[in-house]
């Protein structure tokens, strides 16, 4: 099962501490490189603008940690990465429960969890605790330390391009800013990585591919800025891929177009794989579709996720990990659809047939010599493929309206063109 294999990769990035830059996110690239000897990583630096945006300065944690009136440390960045707000400034000093408690961000309504907090375009510091623990503190004076640094540094993302026999492109992004939580940051990561892998070892892949690992929002933006233009004169389909690996359920969110290619290959493949996925509207967005179907940028991206972000009860806490939530199984579950989908738009031909009228399925032995009740399913299938393959509908639409899976098709349409009964088109083509 390669969601072992997945499963076995995120646990290997589990402790690094990524942000939005900084080494957390260089040595995720790193390892990530490992396995995609090819990916090439890009710094884009401090000060740059990118849009309405600028690149912000870099962040690197040495250290934080709490000491209470009796001496025990807790809160440390070290156990957990989550306990320091994001982008923290630094600082050392001491105070009282009352003043900590205005830096201090827990769940009262998950008295156990870590909640995830950042701060990246304020200056603050802070600490997420659990409420349990909250609860527990003593009066008396407390040492807050926090050794970070903030300075003139980059932005990290990986890119690696994939050339097929087209120069068109699918575009497949993910994200790898977040520490340490698992189907909000990791299956994302590691499924598109295993999913290059398996694009890499395929010989004359129809389309090009090109996957970015960035850093949520501001990485989608400054990729963006570089190579907006190149992107819509090549990108012909794509997918934004996060929370891709818990076992609970299948979910879709489209294009703010809603009707690209991307969309129609997610919900059909969904809708065959497990039929009572959920669908999303574009209102619910929340991720880097945001930016890449954006007014003047509407690149043709979708998300296939399992459970979506903000839809379960771990999201942005400690408890999003890789035992509970975040499984071999849920891994496996979404690698493949997404690579279904992807077979699916590498055999989307448009097949017109060869022949007039109704071909003699006999003579070429594609007709059955013993009538069987699924023999005559498997020949009405056959016929009706045939009959909608004028070259101007897709292997996709045919499936459609024959409401079968496309994937049960391309053996039927293998052995027809085998036979020069069909041929297949990258394009559509007039009869």
């Amino acid at each position: 099962m390669i969601g072992t294999e997945i499963h076995k990769f995120a646990c290997s990035l589990w402790h690094l501490n990524r942000s939005i830059t900084g080494d957390g996110v260089r040595q995720t690239l790193s390892i990530i490189k490992e396995v995609l000897p090819d990916l090439s990583i890009v710094e884009v630096p401090t000060g740059t603008s990118v849009f309405d945006w600028t690149i912000p300065k870099e962040w690197k944690v040495n250290d934080a940690y709490i000491v209470t009136p009796s001496g025990t440390k807790i809160c440390s960045f070290k156990e957990n990465n989550l306990h320091l707000v994001g982008y923290s400034i630094p600082i050392h000093k001491k105070l009282s429960l009352n003043e900590l408690q205005d830096n201090l961000y827990s769940l009262s309504d998950q008295p156990t969890a870590i909640p995830y907090i950042t701060s990246y375009y304020k200056a603050r510091w802070g600490f997420c605790i659990s409420q349990q623990q909250r609860d527990s503190l003593l009066e008396g004076e407390y040492e807050v330390f926090i050794d970070s640094e903030l300075f003139d540094g980059s932005l990290t993302y990986g890119e690696l391009f994939i050339k097929g026999k087209s120069q068109s492109e699918i575009f497949i992004s993910t994200y790898v800013c977040h520490p340490s939580m698992a189907n909000n940051e990791l299956s994302g990561p590691a499924v598109t990585t295993f999913i290059a892998k398996w694009l890499l070892s395929k010989a004359n892949n129809r389309f090009s591919y090109r996957f970015v690992f960035i850093p949520e929002t501001i990485g989608s933006i400054a990729y963006l800025s570089r190579n907006k233009d190149y992107l819509k004169s090549k990108v012909i389909a794509g997918f934004n891929v996060t929370c891709i690996g818990d076992n609970r359920d299948y979910s879709y969110l489209p294009s703010r177009n809603s009707e690209t290619i991307s969309d129609a290959v997610s919900k059909h493949v969904l809708k065959h794989i497990y039929p009572t996925y959920k669908s999303y509207k574009w209102a619910d967005r929340g991720s880097d579709e945001r930016q890449y179907c954006s007014p003047g940028i509407d690149l043709p991206i979708a998300s296939i996720m399992r459970t979506k972000y903000g839809k379960y009860d771990e999201y942005h806490t400690s408890l999003d990990n890789l035992i509970s939530v975040v499984t071999p199984e849920g891994l496996d579950g979404g690698y493949n659809v997404l690579k279904r989908a992807i077979e699916v738009l590498e055999k989307n031909t448009y097949p017109k047939v060869n022949v007039f009228c109704e071909p003699q399925l006999g003579k070429r032995g594609l007709y059955p010599t013993l009538s069987t009740k699924s023999c005559k399913s498997e020949v009405r299938l056959m016929m009706d493929l045939i009959t909608w393959s004028d070259g101007t509908k897709s292997m996709l639409d045919i499936a459609e309206i024959c409401d079968v899976p496309v994937w049960e098709l391309y053996p039927i349409a293998m052995k027809l063109a085998e036979h020069n009964l069909l041929t297949l088109y990258d394009y559509p083509v007039s009869s």
